[in-house]
């Protein structure tokens, strides 16, 4: 785990591109364990506990993915993708918008490649803050991989420290 000093990893920011005024952010993630174990940290209870918050998962295209965050959020997602062990997709609605967030794995080396990407958010609302807010919760994932559930205020500050990376998108 990382030190207070040093909340963030030296990984890439993620990626922003715009659609009219609808943004996409893509992370791209390379982790020293095996395609299966973060497929596991992806859809198993226990495992999205140490770095998302408690969850219910009915693992089936049309199935619901219930996560109670820490901090009181109540988050009703639907899975629109299961493809084991590759890609888990679910919408999520913020703002009013129907987004899109899909999981992608992939063996390289002795490793993983994750890419995240989530689609269909509005620039200027809540849309806006999920940049830092993946940021830092794949720090958590980072750390869940390494046997250690991450505290939701450590999740909390490594927002903090991530929002700089992500500045508001121009009018």
């Amino acid at each position: 785990m990382m030190d207070a000093k040093n909340l963030l990893r030296d990984v890439p920011k993620g990626e922003v591109t715009m659609k009219g005024d609808q943004m996409q952010v893509v992370f791209c993630r390379r982790y020293a364990k095996p395609v299966a174990k973060l497929w596991a940290a992806l859809t198993t209870p226990e495992r999205l506990e140490d770095w998302l918050g408690a969850a219910k998962i009915d693992l089936r295209v049309g199935g619901a993915l219930h996560i109670a965050t820490p901090n009181g959020k109540q988050l009703e997602l639907t899975i629109t993708r299961v493809d084991a062990p590759h890609a888990l997709g679910w919408t999520w609605v913020i703002d009013g918008l129907n987004t899109s967030v899909l999981f992608e794995l992939a063996p390289d080396g002795d490793g993983c490649r994750l890419t995240l990407t989530h689609s269909g958010l509005n620039a200027r609302g809540r849309g806006a803050g999920v940049r830092a807010g993946w940021h830092a919760v794949l720090e958590g994932l980072a750390d869940s991989l390494d046997g250690q559930a991450t505290p939701w205020a450590l999740k909390e500050q490594r927002e903090a420290a991530a929002a700089p990376l992500y500045p508001p998108v121009p009018a």
